[in-house]
C-alpha cells in the first residue's frame, strides 16, 4: 500500500515543531513531514511522488522567505502531479488581498489564522484528508480512525 503524507511548511522552527507535534495525532496512519521553506517542501513532494506515494494535505505558512505560501500553493495547483493535494494556509500576517489571492489563484481549501487552536487544525486536516482519500479513490478503511466521520458519511452517501 502506498504511503500518504501530510507536509507542514513554516519558516519559524518553533512554530513548525508545534504544528508537527499537533499533527502527530495522524502518525499511526500516515507520515507527517516538516519543511522550513516552500522550495524544500516542493522538493519533498516530488520525492514522495517519485516513490509512488501521495501527499494528501499541505499546511503552509504564508509569509516565508523566497516564496510565499500563496505562491507555493499556486505552483502546486498548476502542477498536475499535485493539483489534488488539499491545502491549508496557516498564517497571521496575510492581508485581505493575500487571502483572496489564496482562494482564487492558489485554490486553498482552508485558511486558519494564527494563533490557532490545535483542535481546529486537527479537525480541518481530518476533513481534508477524508476528502482527499475519497476523491482519489483510495480505500478509506485503513484510515477510518483519523477521518472525519460526517464528511466520510456525506461523501459515501453522495457517491
Amino acid at each position: 500500500m502506498e504511503r500518504l503524507y501530510i507536509v507542514c511548511v513554516e519558516d519559524q522552527k518553533e512554530v513548525l515543531n508545534t504544528i508537527a507535534q499537533q499533527l502527530s495525532y495522524f502518525e499511526d496512519f500516515l507520515s507527517v513531514e516538516e519543511c522550513e521553506t516552500a522550495d524544500e517542501a516542493f522538493g519533498l513532494l516530488e520525492q514522495i511522488e517519485r516513490k509512488g506515494d501521495q501527499t494528501a494535505v499541505v499546511v503552509s505558512d504564508h509569509v516565508m522567505p523566497g516564496m510565499t505560501g500563496v505562491e507555493f500553493f499556486a505552483k502546486l495547483k498548476e502542477d498536475a502531479r499535485f493539483s489534488a493535494v488539499r491545502k491549508i494556509l496557516l498564517t497571521g500576517q496575510a492581508t485581505h488581498t493575500d487571502t483572496i489571492d489564496a482562494i482564487n489563484r492558489a485554490g486553498i481549501d482552508n485558511y486558519i489564522e494564527k494563533p490557532w487552536k490545535a483542535e481546529v487544525l486537527l479537525d480541518k486536516v481530518a476533513v481534508l484528508l477524508t476528502k482527499y482519500i475519497i476523491h482519489a479513490g483510495l480505500d478509506y478503511q485503513p484510515y477510518v480512525k483519523v477521518l472525519d466521520k460526517q464528511t466520510l458519511f456525506d461523501l459515501l452517501k453522495t457517491g
